[in-house]
């Protein structure tokens, strides 16, 4: 049991790591490509190509390229998660009324101010909804770094495929399936704490 509560933290650490690392990389760049529409047509390629390669010839790719063990899964774990965090913060900036940053401007308001005091806290529950969907991909992935020596609740699931033993494979799969379903309730109730009041109504329509 308590070998299961340390995977279970370790597999909770490293989809963290790689969702945090992700973040930031994706949020300034969601933030950049809103103003150059070349450049987040590109972007929006690149990183849906990337979601698109299976998680194992992912590992595999990557693998050779930085040898076994969880800084491995981690690095995949991050170009995993860029595809939702980039692109749900470009949506959530370019979907705000045009009418609320023209006022902005209006006020006198820099560039950077605008964004901080503005389009930011405006766009917030959808770069979250990109965070959760994120972070839930992640937990999943992580299962199968056992296969490129990386820690977590994959090594369970893996020795019971070996000993073809239920019981095994369900220690691994179960709090697997708890943490993400954890996770994604926590994150929606941060994104709701974090939504202003005024803007719960609409976000959550």
């Amino acid at each position: 049991m308590d070998n299961i509560l340390l995977l279970t933290i370790e597999h909770l650490e490293l989809s963290a790591v790689g969702v945090l690392l992700a973040m930031a990389v994706g949020i300034p760049l969601g933030i950049i490509i809103t103003r150059y529409r070349l450049a987040a047509g590109i972007t929006m390629a690149v990183t849906d190509i990337l979601q698109t390669v299976p998680a194992l010839a992912m590992l595999a790719l990557l693998m050779m390229v930085f040898g076994l063990g969880d800084t491995t899964l981690v690095i995949s774990l991050v170009l995993y998660s860029l595809l939702p965090i980039v692109r749900n913060t470009y949506a959530g900036i370019l979907g705000i009324d045009k009418g609320l940053v023209e006022a902005g401007r209006g006020m006198g308001m820099t560039r950077l101010q605008l964004l901080r005091l503005v389009q930011l806290p405006i766009a917030l529950p959808v770069i979250l909804a990109g965070i959760r969907v994120a972070l839930v991909t992640a937990i999943g992935i992580a299962t199968i770094g056992v296969l490129i020596g990386a820690g977590g609740l994959g090594s369970p699931i893996w020795r019971g495929i070996q000993q073809t033993d239920a019981v095994l494979i369900l220690s691994g799969a179960v709090p697997a399936a708890l943490l993400a379903i954890v996770c994604d309730v926590g994150l929606e109730r941060l994104e709701r704490a974090m939504t202003p009041r005024g803007l719960r109504a609409t976000a959550h329509r």
